[in-house]
């Protein structure tokens, strides 16, 4: 029987903790269908179904970490090879709920239990943000090309849902004889709840900010109380409070206490889970960058880039754009990059078992900066196809699951070439040391006007200090001087990205 294995999510990982089941046993899943949250040394990822099936058991529980390559599900090819338990509850793709023969019941609402009823496209990430969301794909109309579900789609459609009221055969559906608050679940991401759990936040108690009203990071540690605040007491008119037993005049009650962001322990600080998160994945980035130093053998080259026509070329494409549309110089720089790295080989694919292996795709890998610190570079596929448009939407997207820690593994797994850009935080260069078995690794600075010669004649252009680190064993600095050359030329037409 096919087993679900945990995935290798990057060079350096040797284990994962499963911290959510994103499908239940039962459900019919597709290839590409997000099955799991996984939480690695570095972030939580979405991992996906390598084969078509349905789930017949989970053969891990929450929380559990176990090593890469260890079977964590039993996928069957057909309902009817379920264990006895399961076969009663299995759902087919195609199958009607026995309450009715045109409306499958809440429980098998799931964006990964089969295919949209319209028949529309659903890709992976829309579906799960559907699962998160509550959200029943088989009655949206997609608004995208084709038909298409997309992410707008689904948001719409969970905020319409707060406000709708339960139907008739949804109430009869239900679950019977469970209390409120145990039967309701909040929107929240797996990062969120298990930041909650370790910190002693109550989800119910917290405002979402997030798509449909879900709890973010953010929302969680915004809602830990402040040192030394005492959590609120019952009144003892208050349904389940009881009555403090009477304590002698020399004593005062305490309350119940609850766990508090930081704590002394032995006179030292004790970490916040965010904190204890930043640390281990400094620690993994260390190890990865110390094991980089010694068994690469790095050479270093910096050319200083003409950003005059780019800059000139952006602002007045920007005037045409909406503000949320508008293109920032790093969309040029990676696109740029992207396209000489498909010219020049030897700078985009990987080192292993003592050879190279060029990569016919450029997926750009974009360091991105964590809030509670440390950095993961995930991948822009095939980056070197992509508009402009097309690579700033994808970026905003991928800075924003890569912080709220909903990565998949693709995005972390194949990187061919990593870029790093500190302009923003005012470094005007950066040497970044190669992400193994990757070759090769850019950063850029910031963009800054300065002093430029040109035809004899002294004036002031838009520049940026471009650097590449990459691997002797594969190229030297002719071919590294090269593609930085080809980066600068490729900016000089910033309308033929």
């Amino acid at each position: 029987m096919p087993e679900l294995r945990m995935p290798s999510l990057g060079a350096d990982m040797e284990h994962g903790k499963v911290v959510e089941w994103l499908v239940k046993p039962g459900d019919y899943i597709h290839k590409g269908d997000l099955v799991a949250a996984v939480d690695t040394d570095k972030t939580v990822m979405d991992i996906e179904s390598f084969q078509e099936g349905v789930v017949a058991e989970f053969l891990v529980d929450i929380g559990d970490t176990v090593d890469v390559g260890t079977p964590i599900a039993r996928i069957t090819a057909t309902p009817a090879e379920l264990p006895p338990p399961l076969t009663s509850g299995t759902i087919s793709p195609n199958a009607r709920s026995p309450l009715t023969a045109e409306e499958p019941t809440p429980a098998h609402r799931s964006a990964g239990s089969g295919p949209a009823e319209h028949g529309a496209k659903v890709p992976p990430p829309v579906r799960h943000l559907a699962h998160t969301l509550g959200v029943d794909v088989g009655r949206i109309s997609g608004s995208g090309p084709g038909g298409e579900v997309v992410r707008a789609d689904v948001e719409r459609a969970a905020a319409a849902s707060v406000t709708k009221a339960p139907s008739a055969l949804e109430v009869v559906a239900e679950a019977p004889a469970a209390p409120a608050a145990e039967t309701h679940r909040v929107r929240s991401s797996p990062l969120a709840r298990r930041l909650a759990a370790e910190l002693g936040v109550d989800l119910h108690e917290v405002t979402g900010t997030g798509p449909g009203g879900a709890v973010t990071e953010d929302d969680v540690l915004s809602a830990v109380p402040p040192r030394g605040r005492a959590p609120k007491e019952r009144s003892p008119k208050e349904p389940g409070a009881e009555k403090p037993a009477e304590a002698p005049p020399s004593e005062t009650p305490q309350p119940e206490a609850r766990p508090e962001p930081m704590a002394e322990a032995s006179g030292r600080k004790q970490p916040t889970a965010a904190g204890g998160k930043a640390e281990s994945l400094r620690q993994a980035i260390g190890a990865l960058m110390s094991r980089s130093k010694k068994e690469i053998p790095h050479y270093y080259l910096s050319t200083t880039l003409d950003l005059a026509a780019a800059m000139a070329w952006m602002q007045v494409a920007n005037q045409q754009r909406p503000v949320s549309s508008r293109l920032v110089p790093s969309a040029l720089l990676l696109k740029a990059t992207a396209i000489a790295a498909k010219e020049v080989p030897d700078m985009n694919g990987f080192f292993t078992k003592g050879a190279f292996q060029p990569s016919s795709s450029v997926h750009l890998g974009v360091a991105v900066a964590l809030r509670h610190g440390g950095l993961v570079a995930p991948a822009l596929h095939d980056a070197d196809t992509l508009s402009l448009d097309q690579l700033m939407d994808q970026l905003r997207d991928l800075v924003s699951r890569a912080r709220a820690g909903r990565l998949q593994r693709a995005e972390m797994a194949d990187p061919t070439l990593t870029v790093t850009n500190l302009g923003d935080l005012g470094v005007e260069s950066v040497y970044g040391v190669i992400y193994p078995p990757q070759v090769a690794m850019v950063g850029f600075g910031k963009v800054l006007e300065q002093p430029w010669a040109h035809n004899g004649m002294l004036g002031i252009r838009h520049a940026a200090i471009a650097t590449l680190s990459a691997d002797h064993r594969v190229s030297d600095g002719l071919r590294g001087g090269r593609f930085l050359a080809r980066i600068d030329e490729l900016l000089q037409a910033p309308e033929s990205l």
